[in-house]
């Protein structure tokens, strides 16, 4: 299965976390991804997924040869995507003015932290610093500890990489319509305040409080939260809805009449009797009791665990011990497709579109490593 993307040329600049991530969804998708990283330098080990299905190519961006070559790559892309601080790919002499100049069709991805502008835009910071200053990182965790942090899944992949995508998808439709390329600022404070739209519009109805574990989704209500089990591991609760929550006290064994699910003021209650009937059993047999019901039940799994799960190995979700790409087309996953070190030269037989004004002939060997 070629896949929807297939036909699309991207040009991916080696950096980490969202960028690498967007370009691999890509290549699961068909897209021909070329990524351009540093001479002289390997791959950071353990990032093999990430950088499935696309070639790379390894060139002195320093140079002026090397800038030479990325524009000759770029001017036959549809769309790219670099990861660096704002100001690095002007000072390369690879920025907008520059890719635009030799593509105008072009989409230009800059997927930053705190945005290209603003009082922290040359800041260093990470995936939990830029989810602190929108407000996520409060909301998460109990009211009596720091809150904790998320993995990196929220800043880095979900405000970040998600609205990378979407930005280069939506500005490639432009482009296809208009002739004209566009850039794209993606912002992981951006994205994560995006993601959040749901929690704000509540919070300016008088729905929610500003104030950690003190609301239905926050761990707050006993029917929305995790519960140890007799064995120590845990079981996630997300029964929502009415009936939902009916059928959660049944598998519990407990009268239905004796909690009012909204009534906050037995909230203390409740929760105790959760925990008293969950910690009664181990956690599988809690999930083989909850498995035929839509009480919205699910066992609190390890990735190992994880890779083993009936549902997930019939959908065949982590092949070969890592995840399978997403989303599906027509039922399918995508396939994989070649992957590896290429020289420059082959680089530019398949990349290179019409040859810039002031460029000479390709460079035929790969470029010398930075001194860096």
């Amino acid at each position: 299965m070629a896949g929807p993307l297939a036909g699309m040329k991207l040009i991916e600049f080696d950096s980490m976390g969202p960028v690498p991530l967007a370009a691999k969804l890509l290549a699961d998708m068909g897209a021909d991804v070329l990524r351009i990283a540093r001479a002289g330098v390997s791959d950071r080990a353990g990032g093999a997924d990430l950088l499935r299905n696309r070639a790379v190519v390894r060139i002195d961006l320093k140079s002026p040869e090397g800038r030479d070559t990325a524009l000759r790559l770029l001017a036959g892309a549809d769309g790219m995507m670099e990861g660096f601080r704002p100001g690095v790919m002007e000072r390369l002499g690879l920025g907008p003015d520059e890719c635009l100049a030799v593509n105008p069709r072009l989409v230009y991805v800059r997927m930053t932290g705190w945005g290209q502008d603003g009082p922290l835009a040359a800041r260093a910071g990470h995936d939990l610093n830029y989810i602190a200053i929108t407000g996520v990182l409060n909301a998460i965790g109990g009211a009596d500890r720091p809150p904790p942090p998320p993995l990196n899944l929220i800043g880095d992949y979900g405000g970040g990489t998600t609205f990378a995508m979407i930005g280069l998808l939506a500005g490639m439709l432009s482009a296809r319509e208009t002739g004209r390329g566009t850039v794209v600022d993606a912002a992981m404070v951006d994205g994560v305040a995006a993601l959040s739209s749901a929690i704000h519009g509540m919070m300016n109805a008088g729905e929610w409080k500003d104030r950690r574990a003190e609301n239905a989704l926050d761990g707050a209500a006993p029917y929305y939260r995790c519960y140890v089990c007799a064995d120590g591991k845990y079981v996630s609760v997300a029964a929502i809805e009415p009936q939902f929550f009916e059928l959660l006290v049944d598998g519990l064994g407990i009268e239905r009449a004796r909690f009012a699910q909204r009534g906050r003021d037995k909230w203390g209650e409740m929760e105790a009797a959760f925990a008293a009937c969950f910690a009664s059993r181990p956690r599988d047999e809690w999930t083989e009791i909850f498995a035929p019901t839509d009480a919205c039940v699910a066992p609190v799994l390890s990735f190992a665990e994880a890779r083993r799960f009936p549902h997930n190995l019939a959908r065949g979700i982590f092949p070969d011990n890592l995840p399978a790409a997403a989303p599906r087309f027509g039922g399918v996953p995508g396939a994989a497709k070649p992957a590896g070190d290429i020289t420059v030269a082959a680089a530019l037989s398949r990349w290179r579109g019409p040859p810039h004004r002031d460029m000479a002939d390709p460079v035929a060997a790969p470029i010398a490593a930075s001194d860096e």
